[in-house]
């Protein structure tokens, strides 16, 4: 078995946010109401979504500690996740939500048991057994999806995602070096 503790997890989890911050700041702020497609989330939308991934664990794993999701009403917790996005925000204030949150998230998950986190738990139906751990686990690539989406549309406003630019700083500097 492979030893991924908790304090991984949460290093993984800084790291994932630092990044979804790092593009957040690239892109301006007169783009937050920017919406690449019909029926899809705005910048700023997209964003507070990710500073509230966390919300479920913590409903779940954390203050009810559920051994299933039988009965979960998801309905509730859905308006409550949608009204969260819609809260009117600047991009000062969305960046340091997503600060916050980030690091709460890992901070929490840094203090959690190997017992815990390898204690199962089934879906709506009774069904499919999943450990905490692989719960957690998906709240960092939930984000690391829509970080994704917004790399793209950082792009589609005219800027170069920062890894990209790093990418291109090295490869530029390895050029360098070669023709010295």
């Amino acid at each position: 078995m492979i030893n991924y503790a908790a304090k991984d997890l949460a290093a993984a989890a800084r790291t994932v946010r630092k990044n979804t911050i790092q593009v957040a700041e690239d892109i301006p702020e007169d783009k937050y109401d920017f919406v690449p497609a019909t029926g899809a989330r705005s910048v700023r939308q997209m964003l507070a979504h990710i500073a509230q991934i966390p919300a479920l664990q913590y409903d779940v794993h954390r203050d009810r500690r559920a051994n299933s999701l039988q009965g979960y009403d998801w309905m509730e917790f859905m308006a409550k996740a949608a009204a969260f996005e819609a809260a009117p925000r600047t991009k000062a204030e969305i960046i340091a939500l997503l600060r916050e949150t980030g690091e709460q998230f890992a901070s929490w998950v840094e203090t959690l048991s190997p017992a815990f986190l390898n204690e199962t738990f089934t879906d709506s139906m009774g069904q499919n057994p999943k450990t905490r751990f692989e719960s957690m686990l998906s709240v960092k690539e939930h984000e690391m999806h829509h970080r994704a989406q917004l790399m793209l549309i950082l792009r589609m406003v005219g800027g170069v995602p920062h890894l990209t630019r790093e990418r291109q700083a090295r490869a530029a500097s390895r050029a360098g070096e070669a023709k010295a």
